[in-house]
């Protein structure tokens, strides 16, 4: 006899969305060992600068050895367990998401609560936020891990935003009072929305009119806005107007700081993403309301951060030369390897959607369907994964309301992997389409005729 949580479904492993990676994990691609097997493409992890952080620590072995002015700290982290958190990390943390969001956000370390990763800290909020059998809205398409984060052990309802192709998945006022419109026939009490700024799986940071639709609609019906920024580091293209905070947002409204507005907006943070370290399990949330700040930081006594790890990062992160290169650098490094897939797709004929941030791009694949329905986007998703050999995830995965999406990532594979991935969709999409394949023939056939006729002209003598 188990209990609730063991027994129910709701974790979400079943989606497609985590069945691709078991297919990846049964038969991992490798360049000398594995040549057909398939190429993770639906793991949204940064790899691109892991050797600006291995140069550090090589050149910093002082922290890397747990030590400070000579002296070793090793009994002090080992003994150290007050759930508050290292308050040298904390300053740290809050001066890196000030210099992300170009400081025009100043960030308190005492509203800070340090959680493992980003995953516990949209749990832990869900927990001080709203009872089970409550709803929060969420924008489509979404994270499916939010399905596991909100619903498995929260018991929270997930209402969808609605969202469509034709404005680029923007978020509209329609679209937020349909939700609750929903909601309420569902019978559900809204708490809140949830978004994610930049957005995964759009790879797209919203804008001021969107921000300002969800103040409005969080002033009007009095809940809450839980803004998940894991990603606002990542933004590559003009970075210091691209991505607003939703604090920004709220500050340029001139919103008295008495209105209890400011009580109901909370943001989520990570290093997963922004520095490439996941394993370390680095999450946070940031809040102004003392009461949620207070039960978030009881609550992370079940997923603490590590002493010795909040140490690291303070000494790193405390090296403003190195944190401001390393984002500079690391934006580049995106943006080039993101031109690369979209470039690549291009060439097979394959859109994305115009995007500016993210460790992936959304792709459009609605034309390689057999027929404008959910089973046609399974059967092209098993095909690709084992017949194209790549695992990429489904734009059902992520809750989108029109078939034929799917999200590819690009940053945790190396470029000669994205190349081999590239020929292999290039080839499987000429083969669903042999017009187009017939197109580019002649398109090569005309370039070579105009290379033969422009090499005889200059060949021949000129007339005398």
């Amino acid at each position: 006899m188990l209990s609730r949580i063991a027994s129910c479904d709701s974790h979400g492993q079943d989606s497609s969305y985590f069945l691709g990676w078991e297919a990846y994990e049964n038969n991992p691609y490798d360049q000398l060992h594995n040549p057909s097997g398939i190429i993770q493409m639906g793991l949204a992890e940064n790899q691109l600068s892991f050797d600006l952080l291995e140069s550090w620590l090589a050149s910093n072995q002082e922290a890397v050895e747990l030590k400070r002015n000579g002296e070793s700290l090793f009994r002090e982290l080992a003994l150290f367990q007050d759930y508050h958190g290292f308050p040298d990390a904390k300053k740290e943390l809050v001066k890196l998401m000030a210099r992300i969001r170009g400081n025009k956000v100043k960030f308190d370390p005492n509203k800070l609560v340090l959680t493992a990763g980003s995953t516990a800290a949209n749990e832990t909020l869900m927990f001080c936020l709203a009872d089970p059998g409550d709803a929060f809205l969420l924008p489509t398409p979404y994270y499916p891990g939010f399905d596991r984060d909100l619903k498995w052990r929260p018991g929270i309802e997930i209402v969808p935003i609605h969202c469509s192709s034709s404005n680029g998945f923007r978020i509209t006022i329609s679209a937020l009072e349909n939700a609750y419109q929903q909601a309420q026939t569902l019978n559900l009490k809204v708490k809140g929305v949830l978004i994610t700024n930049p957005s995964n799986p759009l790879g797209t940071a919203m804008t001021h009119q969107e921000l300002n639709h969800l103040i409005n609609f969080s002033k009007s019906k009095r809940i809450h806005i839980v803004s998940d920024e894991i990603y606002s580091g990542t933004v590559f293209d003009s970075p210091s107007s691209s991505f607003i905070s939703i604090m920004e947002a709220v500050m340029d409204r001139n919103i008295d700081e008495s209105d209890d507005l400011w009580s109901r907006i909370h943001i989520v943070y990570s290093l997963s993403k922004d520095f490439s370290m996941p394993g370390f399990r680095v999450g946070m949330i940031y809040s102004n309301n003392e009461r949620v700040v207070s039960a978030a930081t009881k609550m992370s006594s079940f997923g603490l951060v590590s002493s010795q790890t909040q140490y690291l990062l303070s000494r790193m992160l405390s090296d403003k030369k190195f944190t401001c290169n390393y984002m500079k650098e690391n934006r580049k490094r995106l943006r080039k390897r993101k031109e690369m897939l979209v470039s690549g797709l291009k060439v097979a004929g394959i859109r994305c959607l115009k995007s500016n941030a993210g460790l992936f791009c959304w792709v459009d694949m609605r034309h390689l369907l057999v027929s404008n329905t959910f089973e046609a986007e399974k059967e092209l998703w098993k095909k690709i994964i084992f017949e194209v050999g790549l695992n990429i995830s489904p734009g059902s995965s992520c809750h989108c309301n029109e078939p034929g999406w799917f999200r590819i990532c690009f940053a945790n594979i190396t470029e000669e992997t994205l190349q081999v991935a590239l020929q292999r969709i290039k080839v499987f999409a000429q083969s669903c389409n042999p017009q187009m394949l017939l197109l580019q023939r002649r398109s090569i056939i005309r370039k070579w005729i105009s290379k033969l006729s422009s090499s005889s002209s200059y060949d021949q003598e000129p007339d005398r």
